[in-house]
């Protein structure tokens, strides 16, 4: 079979306005597979209680950790595949690979087990780089900004409705309901993915697979997050805590020095020569990774207990919180579809740095003002606003960066990056507010003077990463790039 796709490519011929049925098929597949991950995150962590109790294990931490560190060490591999044999393709089998994994887990009769499902369901951690890589060549070019937008802004919706599904499956059928609710919802996702999805004809080159400069930056970039991950229990300066992170340090650059010699790099790296390409990864991963850090501060601030002299959180139940975030996850995801719209007509520069901006705001807020329902709801407006517009913007401004067939590798390196910059920003996050903590009975509860400064630190990462927007330099508008190729491919056998 050979593709020919339409030079043009200017429209899908309909000269509709809308999705229509066909593109809303598949844009309501793309969203359920982009936010299972987000998905499978916020249940694990809800249910990580129960299951560290019922097991009488001290290594919790493992249960959600293991999956993050096998998803970052694959990535390289999984988008170097997708490149050259189909996104869709790799994304059923990464996704097929998850679903295994959620049925080993399910059935496990002790934590060793569980853990070994939650290893194999981390195959499936870089679908989300796929999603949007496919995202560009399924859809016609006036659809690509605003279906990004809304894959973005899906954030929302996983934010609406995760907690209070999660609070009432764990509260009628226990963590073992998280689990079979995982396995039913990567299933969901599978069959969608093959009945609905069209494969995208843009390919690479089928070339030999670089296995050692795979590994080197999986591994490497995965020990450095486990050594982060780490250093507060093993302390900083642990020989431990060193070791990890130099040894992955190390790995990575002799990754650099492998991939600049080898006749089939897995990843390209005259890609980061580019300056529009290596300045928008690092801004967008610092940006993204800031605002999921001081996210882990706010969840800590409301759930823990209010004990006068002991813990100033604000005691919180998770149903409470679900009801006084809402409003916000309804506004991130109205936001994120219009930035979708915006994204075609407005410097999308400036549209990240207003997002960078309003979440700097929004912080600095949160500093002083965290005491109550009405501070919380009213400072949500600006945090959802900037979120909103960041979700949506780092999809379309990895399209606007790379071609075609560079979009997996670029979206998978960009997963990379947010995943390192997340991962050692949530422990920044975790030794800020701990940094002042109250001990009893081996539990650690926190001070409001460590809350502020928590946020008043991430305020300035995030003023930081709004700065740097200025180190992107402008190229190609979003309606101006190639996108849309399997929406307008014919196929001749």
């Amino acid at each position: 079979m050979t593709i020919e796709v339409d030079s043009s490519r200017h429209e899908d011929g309909t000269g509709k306005s809308g999705f229509g049925a066909r593109f809303a098929l598949i844009l309501i597949a793309l969203l359920w597979a982009s936010q299972l991950n987000g998905l499978m995150g916020l249940m694990s962590g809800n249910a990580q209680s129960q299951i560290a109790i019922h097991y009488h294990t001290t290594q919790i931490a493992w249960f959600s950790q293991i999956g993050l560190l096998i998803g970052v060490a694959t990535t390289p591999f999984t988008a170097k595949l997708a490149g050259m044999y189909g996104k869709k393709r790799v994304l059923a089998t990464i996704t097929a690979l998850g679903l295994v994994g959620d049925f080993v887990a399910a059935f496990s009769t002790n934590y060793e087990t569980l853990l070994v499902g939650r290893a194999i369901s981390g195959f499936y951690g870089p679908s989300v780089a796929l999603v949007y890589a496919l995202a560009r060549d399924v859809f016609p070019r006036r659809l690509v900004g605003p279906a990004n937008g809304l894959l973005g802004g899906g954030m929302g919706l996983l934010a609406l409705g995760g907690p209070f599904l999660s609070g009432w499956i764990l509260d009628d059928f226990g963590y073992r309901g998280i689990l079979w609710f995982m396995t039913i919802a990567t299933g969901i996702s599978l069959l969608a993915l093959l009945t609905l999805v069209p494969e995208s004809p843009v390919r690479e080159e089928r070339t030999p697979l670089d296995w050692t400069g795979g590994i080197l930056l999986g591994c490497g970039v995965a020990s450095v997050i486990y050594g982060v991950g780490e250093g507060s229990g093993w302390g900083w300066t642990s020989g431990r805590t060193l070791a990890f992170i130099g040894c992955g340090l190390l790995a990575v650059l002799a990754f650099l020095v492998v991939e600049s010699r080898v006749s089939h790099p897995i990843f390209p790296i005259s890609l980061l020569g580019r300056r529009r390409v290596w300045s928008t990864f690092m801004v967008t991963g610092l940006i993204t990774g800031a605002t999921f850090g001081q996210g882990m501060i706010l969840n800590l601030l409301v759930l823990m207990p209010n004990i006068p002299g002991l813990s100033d959180g604000l005691g919180w139940s998770a149903t409470k919180n679900a009801w006084v975030g809402a409003p916000a996850s309804i506004l991130i995801l109205a936001t994120s579809v219009a930035t979708g719209f915006l994204a075609r007509r407005v410097d999308t520069r400036i549209l990240l740095a207003t997002g960078g901006a309003l979440m700097v705001l929004s912080t600095l807020l949160m500093s002083q003002f965290h005491y109550g329902v009405g501070q919380l709801m009213a400072i949500g407006v600006a945090t959802a606003l900037g979120m909103g517009l960041i979700m949506a913007l780092v999809p379309i401004m990895i399209i606007e960066s790379v071609s075609p067939k560079e979009q997996a590798m670029g979206n998978g390196a960009q997963n990379i990056m947010t995943g390192v910059t997340q991962g050692v920003l949530t422990q920044v996050a975790f030794a800020l507010v701990a940094h002042d903590s109250n001990v009893m009975k081996g539990t650690a509860f926190y001070v409001d003077d460590s809350y502020s400064m928590s946020y008043l630190t991430f305020a300035g990462i995030l003023a930081v990463a709004t700065v740097l927007v200025a180190l992107i330099p402008k190229t190609k508008h979003l309606d101006e790039v190639e996108v849309g190729q399997a929406a307008t491919a014919t196929a001749a056998v």
